[in-house]
């Protein structure tokens, strides 16, 4: 099993991976078949699109910004490539054209907001987060269509592809690369009988696609992008957007900690740089995957943590992004870390496992003892619902991030004074949270029906 650390950190934009990035890159994907049809079919015209939202899209895209994804990407946009952008006016611009832009002679009428429909029905049955795209001819008969699903951390796939994907998950078959572990059993295994660690093996395999060069180029562009993150979360302020009028809080408390350092603890500052991050994510702003957005604060606290405060170096950064990594292809592979199939504990859980992990193996952990880690971390949020409040990624999922950096590096610290000999193995925690998200509720699954969700007192 192979799944590219470049493939699972992906920089994009705010506030959903599986609801704001997915949808907008498989809306660019249609958008590049109706350019191809509409350009042989111009007898046909004028075009008009549609697209139906369904499942957990339907229910919490509103606040994910699901909408807008679907605009952006029909309109050629990337995730990657709105980065730096001004989401907000390009969207108000896109939006008052009320047709699409194909290239050619012919038009796609596309309004906004008619032709995005929120359907609350009965969702897909193969994945609560779907969408389906339509166009029409003249007289409204339906000459193209497909229907995607965005299955988690910004990946999507087709109805054609999903049943015959694990996890369901795209991935390279098992004799694709030289470690091809799919298990953490199997990666423990291949490390002794190689001598190589967790991140050497993960590199050797990323090596069989691209250069070492390239590898490490990409690396420390995530890093460099999680670093920014941080850095614009800390000195930002204000009211995160959406209605629930949430303030920023990340600013501050880092303020505090930096004028009275002795009385500052590692809770404070990880939950400082893990709020900072998911604060930029909650407003539609740079994130980067890890694994997800509604969990991009992680990993990035962790890493930010080591290298401010224990001088972590370049080198340990890209060997934690590769374990990381590693540990998250396995999840993914064997579980879920999309939150509307198994809840936040694919989201939160996965990142704090991941970053437990990396953590673990720059601080000179055995690979017995980095499996012991993102053990350790994920089994402490088993269970974890994802009810956000106001369909909004920003309660409880903010300060969430932070507690997630505080188990990882608890974990990892866990493991370390340990021999790697333990109880549960990761790969049964894995399959507990498969097992534990698959019987959940729909209404803890990113629907914003049950819970904290709907915990509220409106005044």
């Amino acid at each position: 099993m192979f799944i590219s650390v470049l493939d699972l950190f992906k920089i994009g934009i705010g506030p959903s991976s599986s609801h704001t990035m997915g949808p907008m890159v498989a809306a660019k994907d249609f958008r590049r078949r109706c350019v191809a049809f509409v350009t042989d079919h111009q007898d046909m015209q004028p075009f008009h699109l549609r697209c139906t939202l369904k499942g957990s899209l339907a229910f919490t895209g509103k606040g994910h910004a699901t909408d807008r994804a679907v605009i952006l990407g029909l309109n050629d946009y990337t995730p990657q490539g709105l980065a730096k952008e001004d989401v907000n006016t390009l969207v108000d611009s896109l939006s008052a054209q009320n047709t699409i832009a194909s290239n050619s002679h012919a038009s796609i009428l596309f309004t906004v907001p008619d032709d995005i429909v929120f359907d609350r029905g009965e969702p897909l049955p193969e994945h609560p987060n779907g969408m389906i795209f339509q166009l029409m001819n003249s007289v409204g008969k339906t000459v193209l269509t497909e229907t995607y699903f965005s299955i988690g951390g910004g990946f999507i796939t087709t109805l054609a592809e999903i049943n015959q994907l694990v996890a369901p998950l795209k991935m390279d078959t098992e004799n694709s690369c030289g470690f091809p572990f799919a298990n953490a059993n199997q990666m423990m295994k291949m490390s002794a009988d190689s001598g190589l660690s967790v991140a050497g093996m993960k590199r050797r395999n990323e090596q069989e696609r691209i250069s070492e060069e390239k590898l490490n180029t990409g690396l420390d562009a995530i890093w460099n992008a999680m670093y920014s993150c941080i850095q614009n979360g800390l000195t930002t302020e204000g009211c995160l957007p959406g209605g629930l009028k949430v303030q920023r809080r990340a600013k501050a408390l880092y303020h505090q900690l930096q004028e009275n350092p002795q009385h500052a603890n590692l809770n404070d500052w990880l939950c400082a740089y893990a709020m900072a991050v998911n604060e930029e994510n909650a407003a539609g702003h740079m994130v980067v995957t890890a694994p997800t957005n509604g969990a991009a604060g992680v990993i990035p606290a962790v890493i930010y943590y080591a290298v401010k405060h224990e001088n972590a170096t370049e080198q340990q950064v890209r060997d934690f992004l590769l374990v990381a990594a590693a540990v998250g292809g396995l999840i993914k592979h064997n579980s879920s870390i999309s939150g509307a199939e198994v809840g936040c504990q694919g989201e939160v859980g996965s990142a704090s496992a991941m970053a437990a992990a990396g953590l673990c193996a720059i601080k000179g952990g055995t690979t017995e003892q980095i499996e012991n880690a993102a053990e350790i971390a994920l089994e402490h949020h088993l269970g974890m619902t994802c009810d956000p409040v106001g369909s909004l990624v920003q309660v409880p999922c903010i300060e969430r991030n932070g507690f997630g950096a505080i188990k990882a590096y608890t974990a990892a610290s866990l493991a370390i004074r340990g021999d790697g000999q333990h109880f549960m193995s990761l790969d049964n925690c894995i399959a507990a949270m498969k097992q534990t998200g698959l019987e959940m509720s729909v209404k803890y699954k990113e629907t914003s029906l049950g819970g904290l969700a709907v915990s509220i007192t409106e005044c």
